[in-house]
């Protein structure tokens, strides 16, 4: 196939919205001496059910048949659409009536036309509800002349008719369309984002001469066309729609999905990346991690960008691994090692002083050993939405095009560049034993610049990873599931966004809570309640560092709400403001074809009242650890207290975001008391005055969620108040200490959840109508809620059982996403997940201290 056309079919596969329409004469059937004998070719059925059966996908046949004999003779399923006649005939829900005065001009028009088909022998007439095509084919050319003649001098000439010529036919209709009308009518309804039309008819011409934009018009055989591309023969036109087939398949549905747990992650405190278990950079957002990706294969496939390394014989991988303490993955076939870091911006000393040589962020990429290596580099900045064009100069190449310059410093490889008529790519073949035994890939953020660094690379892959494993050294690391604990705890460390203190709930966007479903939401930002609860397990783990910066940040985005906490929403960007408009990429297909891909997220509308409780629980274990509290944290707490005093009794839409009207839920109203406790916990060990009020203030609300909370019927509390729906997150009412482990009505509540919400290694949240179209897998932080819940009440052998099966479910270098379907045996849902690790961590300590007990 001609390799423009090639590429054009495979941009056109891409769109949201696919329009597919052909000829049937000459393009899906050869042209045969009988036209009641032309049968479609078995490939170009195949092609077209199959293209119809997808979805976003709509396939038509465009036809100057009628469109009775169409249907008759194609024999095609009811998805794919049928307009005969040139556009004048369409299949159900575009039937257009003709008015008494056309069906008057319509019978003179028959009646002139079967005279002149008696005047020349071998002349067809085929009757057709607007029209009458007069047909030539076999006919001796002089008299097939002059029955055209006759046409073109007689009927034609009337005002009310309009004229199509063809091969060998010509059409007089009493209606004023053509095939490029009845491609454009059906463009508008449809919303069609691109329209391929194949044709090999004079007739098809009006069809290619609309089209515009993205679309792609293919003509067969020769003669003059405005189509773009041709092929020769009908064959060839379904080997087109093979490929269209193929290619939009795979883009909507992603099939060869790496599943999430096995991604790892990079970071560095600036940004972060996913990594594939071969070795391909499929997530990467620059310059913060909530700013558009650079690379989103992820959710994207190929086209949306990656980075990608591989032995020249292909095969899978040995293995993937950290290195121990630090956020640097290697990746190890034999005879090709690959090692991938973030580093932060490197700066050289100058007579000037000290000079940032690499911009922002920088990915490093060292391929070692002794073999020959692919490398694919196709950065796709802001989601694909810019065109990228990439200049290799000097050592490297320069990513054009974008607003944000980025380099790829890459000394001694040779690049070949690629268009695919809208982006350039680069490919690469490297002999590792001919530049002894190691090439350095650096992709520089924030910079064109491709100097050489003069610090050797094994010294600054031992500076950027020595920050971390000291920072590990100085954890409290239990002795149950050591090793797992420390790479979730890495793994929180590495969801902070050093720059300003917040801290992400995840590093991803879309990954979706049902493979091919629509629960793909977009947590790249910082939730308080996340955050807190992230902070504070690495507060348990002997770091205060990041609770003290989250707390700082926490207190400026208090300062913007002028005095009113209780205004808080319970997302912000990592910056520390308000979230623009939820947003759909619909040019990409999603993991494994889920759909939508989201930016933004609409929770951030939402009132939640429990997000002021683990917050108040945080400051209170910083101001442990510390022996103190300091004045922006106080301040703090103070605004977590008033804001609860003003709110508390409200319904809220609690901690799920279901989209329902708010409810009096459960957890919502336990978070509240416990705002309330843990500032008086801090009043009294810190040497703050004892504060009446909050003492009366926390005792009306705990009364009034353990009185309301209660369903007889349930036998537990429930979800909100009223209502006898389970909820996981019900749980707090124990955990928070509200209530007492060997409370009859906590260990109620816990064999409720148990038996309703507990499926083999996982807890789901709820089972009860959220409002949102399918289902989703069990939450890890819901699973890690339970096995608290059995430690509180006496069932440690239970515990200990769930928590082996909750490890078991983490991906091969220890990351957890937000779910886990027990059926299918993967993760699902944004990954890595905070609440995930940060379950995993509170677990081990409470089972370590068990067993110390």
């Amino acid at each position: 196939m001609d390799p423009e056309l090639r590429a054009a079919i495979g941009r056109i596969a891409r769109v949201p919205q696919l329009l597919i329409a052909c000829d049937y004469d000459g393009t899906l059937a050869p042209i045969v001496e009988d036209p009641t004998k032309a049968v479609p070719l078995p490939e170009s059925v195949a092609a077209v059910r199959a293209l119809a059966s997808l979805p976003q996908t709509t396939v038509a046949v465009v036809s100057g048949r009628a469109l009775r004999d169409l249907a008759a003779l194609s024999r095609l399923p009811s998805e794919v659409h049928l307009i005969g006649s040139h556009g004048s005939e369409f299949d159900i829900g575009f039937v257009e009536r003709l008015s008494p005065e056309l069906i008057a001009v319509r019978t003179r028009l028959r009646d002139a036309l079967r005279q002149v088909a008696a005047d020349h022998p071998g002349v067809r007439l085929e009757r057709k509800p607007a029209s009458v095509a007069v047909h030539t084919r076999g006919v001796d050319p002089q008299i097939a002349a002059a029955a055209i003649e006759a046409v073109r001098s007689g009927p034609a000439t009337w005002d009310e008719v309009t004229v199509t010529q063809g091969k060998e036919v010509i059409e007089l209709s009493v209606v004023a369309t053509h095939k490029g009308t009845a491609v454009d009518q059906l463009r508008t309804q449809l919303s069609a984002s691109a329209v391929l039309f194949i044709g090999d008819d004079v007739t098809d011409e009006n069809a290619f001469g609309n089209l515009h934009g993205p679309d792609v018009g293919i003509k067969i055989g020769p003669g003059d066309t405005r189509a773009d591309y041709r092929v020769a023969e009908p064959i060839e036109a379904a080997r087109a729609l093979g490929l269209l087939l193929e290619t939009r398949r795979h883009w909507l549905f992603g099939e060869r999905a790496v599943p999430i747990e096995r991604h790892s992650m990079l970071a560095n405190g600036r940004t972060v990346a996913l990594l594939t278990p071969d070795a391909k950079v499929s997530w990467l957002c620059h310059p913060k991690p909530d700013s558009a990706a650079i690379f989103a294969d992820l959710v994207g496939g190929s086209p949306a960008g990656h980075f990608s390394i591989a032995p020249q014989r292909g095969g899978i991988p040995l293995g993937q691994r950290y290195r121990s303490g630090t956020m640097t993955v290697e990746t190890r076939w034999s005879g090709l090692t690959v090692t991938d870091w973030l580093d932060l911006p490197a700066t050289e000393t100058t007579p000037d002083g000290p000079a940032i040589v690499t911009g922002d962020s920088t990915l490093v990429r060292v391929l070692t050993g002794t073999g020959r290596a692919r490398i694919d580099f196709a950065p796709r900045p802001e989601f694909g939405q810019v065109a990228v064009q990439l200049q290799p100069i000097d050592d490297g190449l320069l990513v054009l095009g974008s607003n944000e310059p980025v380099a790829l410093y890459a000394p001694g490889v040779e690049w070949e560049v690629t268009s695919d008529g809208v982006n350039e790519s680069a490919k690469a073949m490297v002999d590792l034993s001919a530049t002894g035994g190691q090439v350095v890939l650096e992709l520089r953020f924030g910079t064109h610049s491709l100097e050489h660094h003069r610090v050797p690379i094994h010294e600054r892959q031992a500076a950027a990873e020595q920050p971390w494993k000291d920072w590990v050294a100085g954890l409290r690391l239990p002795g149950t599931a050591r090793d797992l604990v420390a790479r979730s705890a890495l793994t929180l460390r590495g969801l902070c966004h050093e720059a300003t203190g917040s801290i992400l709930a995840a590093a991803t966007t879309s990954l979706p809570e049902e493979l091919g479903g629509v629960r793909n939401w977009d947590y790249r930002y910082c939730w308080l309640r996340d955050a807190a609860l992230t902070a504070r397990a690495l507060v348990d783990l002997g770091s205060t560092e990041e609770a003290e910066g989250l707390l700082r940040w926490i207190d400026g985005v208090i300062e913007r709400t002028g005095g009113h906490p209780e205004r808080l929403h319970p997302l912000y960007t990592v910056d520390g403001y308000e979230l623009g408009a939820e947003a759909v990429i619909d040019t990409l297909p999603g993991y494994a074809g889920s759909r939508p891909v989201r930016v933004g997220n609409l929770a951030n509308h939402q009132l939640q009242l429990d997000v002021f409780g683990p917050v108040a629980d945080l400051i209170a274990a910083v101001a442990d650890a510390r022996g103190s509290v300091r004045d922006d944290e106080w301040r703090v707490l103070e605004n977590m207290v008033e804001a609860v005093r003003r709110r508390w009794h409200e319904p809220d839409h609690g901690i799920w975001e279901a989209r329902l009207p708010p409810r009096h839920h459960i957890f919502s109203k336990v978070m509240c008391w416990m705002t309330v406790d843990r500032a008086l916990h801090v009043v009294r060990q810190h040497g703050h005055e004892d504060r009446p009020e909050w003492v009366e203030l926390r005792d009306r609300i705990g009364s009034n969620v353990v009185e309301y909370g209660w369903h007889d019927e349930a036998e537990a509390y429930s979800v909100a108040y009223g209502h006898d729906e389970m909820d996981a997150s019900s749980l707090w009412i124990g955990l928070s200490g509200l209530l007492p482990g060997d409370d009859p009505r906590f260990l109620s509540t816990v064999l409720k959840i148990e038996a309703d919400l507990r499926s083999g290694p996982v807890v789901y949240r709820y089972h009860w109508d959220d409002g949102l179209p399918g289902r989703e897998g069990g939450f890890h932080i819901c699973t890690a809620w339970l096995i608290e819940a059995y430690l509180r009440t006496g069932r440690r052998t239970d515990a200990e059982e769930l928590f082996i099966q909750m490890v078991d479910t983490a991906g091969p270098t220890g990351l957890l996403p937000e779910q886990y379907d027990p059926l299918a045996e993967r993760g699902l849902g944004n990954h890595p997940q905070a609440y995930s690790h940060l379950g995993l961590i509170r677990c081990a300590l409470l089972l370590d201290n068990m067993l110390k007990q």
